[in-house]
């Protein structure tokens, strides 16, 4: 492995773009998005939208950048993270760290100066939440670490909602509500895939600690737990009648996936599982978002 660093090519554009984790970013981005249209009746302003975003999404990408830095060890012992920038040795530890420097002060600078100084707080409070709390401490400490450190990655719809508003509203927390369910059924599906990898790295996740059996029985209950939260929107008048029908039909596709995967009848379930988690959030919040501009509910936004 020491040699495979060392002859490794140096840095390029990619390798920074991928420190940044852009995909899981971009989902980032679009829940910020929908948060920032949920709270207005309308079109959101223009310089709220551009300016709140990329000041959220260069701080995630700063968070996403520490993450790589603080697990390069362990990158390189997981097939699914060896190929990463440091820990293939692309980018040095020092440069990542100024890279992930640069991103936080770029992003804080922005939502302080050109949005408010709640969404910044609140951005660097996730920030600090994942990059931090739970790479470096939780992640290590508890196979409870997704479900406590999931609340710094449910935090974007609260930041795009606060981003136009300057406030926080009870609507907003129950955005941040569903991703947070949401979470822990979507990794430990991906960490059943991946056992072998986490015990190998000796990092606590719940199917190395406590069997897959375990996982599985969890991941049935946390996704009916998120599935009934999804329909509170429906119930707040947050949403309207298209929203409540994108929610049973995703959500009860979801539980089908938690079934399967729990009565083990076919190997592919966990990483089926998975990929389907991630549609299902998209296509959530891209409903709700549709519904939010054919039905307006007209509910007041302090």
């Amino acid at each position: 492995m020491t040699e495979a660093v060392t002859r490794a090519p140096g840095a390029s554009w990619r390798d920074y773009k991928e420190l940044t984790k852009p995909g899981v970013v971009a989902l980032m981005i679009l829940t910020s998005v929908i948060g920032m249209c949920m709270a207005v009746p309308g079109w959101v302003p223009l310089d709220a939208l551009i300016l709140g975003n990329l000041g959220i999404a260069l701080c995630a990408g700063a968070a996403a950048a520490v993450n790589h830095l603080v697990d390069q060890r362990i990158d390189e012992r997981m097939a699914r993270t060896r190929n990463r920038p440091i820990a293939r040795g692309r980018v040095s530890p020092l440069h990542a760290a100024l890279f992930a420097l640069a991103l936080g002060l770029a992003g804080m600078a922005i939502l302080l100066l050109w949005v408010n100084a709640l969404t910044a707080w609140l951005t660097l409070a996730s920030l600090v939440g994942y990059a931090f709390i739970y790479t470096l401490f939780l992640k290590r400490a508890t196979p409870q670490n997704i479900v406590i450190g999931g609340l710094a990655g449910a935090a974007p719809p609260l930041l795009g909602w606060t981003a136009v508003t300057g406030e926080i509203h009870g609507h907003a927390l129950l955005l941040v509500l569903i991703i947070f369910a949401w979470t822990p059924p979507h990794f430990w599906a991906l960490a059943i895939h991946r056992k072998e990898e986490y015990a190998l790295v000796d990092v606590p996740m719940l199917p190395v600690t406590h069997g897959e059996a375990f996982t599985k029985l969890h991941i049935l209950l946390y996704t009916i737990i998120m599935f009934l939260i999804t329909l509170l929107p429906f119930a707040t008048r947050l949403s309207g009648p298209l929203y409540l029908a994108g929610a049973l039909v995703l959500g009860g596709r979801f539980l089908w996936w938690s079934i399967v995967l729990m009565r083990g009848t076919d190997p592919r379930a966990p990483i089926m599982t998975f990929k389907f988690s991630i549609n299902y959030l998209m296509l959530l919040f891209l409903v709700m978002l549709v519904d939010h501009y054919l039905f307006q509910p007209g509910y007041p936004v302090p």
